[in-house]
């Protein structure tokens, strides 16, 4: 597996683990057992960065990460984020990024962890009420301390990672940005460059789309997934939108390659700080994904995808309205 670097002198694998869906999002969680398997396997095969959340479940993704992980600790890193607010029910109400709140998240976040240090900690959304000094001053402590290493923030907007980046040295953040999610070409990807900041990219095959495994007559109405709230899945918004797929899959085909291949290549070809977490809920995906670190797309590949996707009218926005709400840039 090829190295990446990222802000604050970070190294992490080319591509690293999303974790996320192996126990929350995309319907019923993956059987413990295969699910430790599938992450123990993704570290034999060189992947180091591992990325979950203490609002993957909440709490469960972190519980299932940590016990993984626990053998191998020493080979990987872990990246996790606070920022919402969860209530007694483990329910989602809010926001919250006050520095008392961070630091309580933090010490049980090690404990489901099974460790004594979080490699990459993010902000996982920016919270309107507590200024991004305090959040970014508040994290340098806790890496004085030794319980974080690096500090992250994800969906960010310019003006807020500039101001936390004076504050503490920002190493990576983390976006939402794929071949049919392009946001972040419009000022972040330019603002990791001038600042040495990395980019880890979520989503990166589109929840699946990209990979050509989600079929026409596939119905996406399991409540415990979350693109059943995607106005992108819906039915009308699929079948307009396999126009996408249909030209991945023609170029995989002339490339020896499968279409999450050339998405994640794609990405990679972007930037070389551009690092993307696929999730995998099974060793089919590892398979599918990891062999795209060693994929080269020329520059006559990489202007035909740009022709290619100039032309294709995607339809339906990538999210539901509450978690577009989340995002306060």
């Amino acid at each position: 597996m090829k190295q990446r670097q990222l802000g604050d002198n970070l190294e992490v694998s080319a591509i690293g683990l999303g974790c996320m869906g192996l126990s929350f999002g995309l319907g019923p969680a993956t059987d413990k057992g295969e699910a430790i398997k599938v992450i123990r396997s993704a570290v034999e095969r060189g992947v180091t960065l591992f990325d979950t959340a203490e609002g993957y479940g909440p709490f469960v993704n972190e519980e299932l990460v940590g016990e993984a992980l626990q053998p191998v600790r020493n080979r990987v890193l872990i990246a996790t984020k606070f920022g919402f607010k969860i209530d007694d029910n483990k329910q989602i109400v809010g926001l919250d990024s006050r520095p008392g709140h961070i630091r309580d998240v933090v010490e049980a976040s090690l404990k489901r962890l099974r460790t004594d240090r979080i490699d990459l900690l993010y902000q996982h959304r920016v919270d309107p009420n507590v200024p991004i000094e305090d959040v970014a001053g508040t994290v340098k402590d806790l890496i004085r301390e030794g319980k974080v290493k690096h500090f992250g923030l994800s969906e960010a907007g310019i003006e807020n990672i500039r101001r936390a980046h004076a504050v503490q040295p920002v190493a990576a953040i983390q976006n939402h940005y794929s071949l049919w999610q392009r946001e972040a070409e419009h000022g972040a990807l330019a603002l990791c460059e001038k600042l040495g900041i990395g980019f880890v990219a979520w989503g990166p095959l589109g929840q699946g789309f990209l990979t050509g495994a989600i079929t026409r007559d596939m119905k996406f109405d399991d409540p415990s997934d979350l693109r059943s709230t995607f106005p992108r899945f819906t039915k009308e918004a699929l079948e307009a939108n396999f126009a996408v797929v249909d030209f991945l899959k023609d170029l995989a085909a002339r490339k020896n390659a499968t279409p999450a291949q050339i998405a994640l290549a794609w990405l990679l070809a972007q930037k070389p700080f551009i690092v993307p977490i696929p999730g995998g809920t099974q060793m089919a995906h590892l398979d599918d994904n990891l062999p795209a670190a060693a994929l080269q797309l020329s520059d006559s590949d990489l202007r035909d995808i740009d022709k290619a996707f100039a032309t294709i009218d995607i339809k339906g926005a990538p999210l539901s309205e509450a978690l577009d709400a989340a995002i306060v840039r």
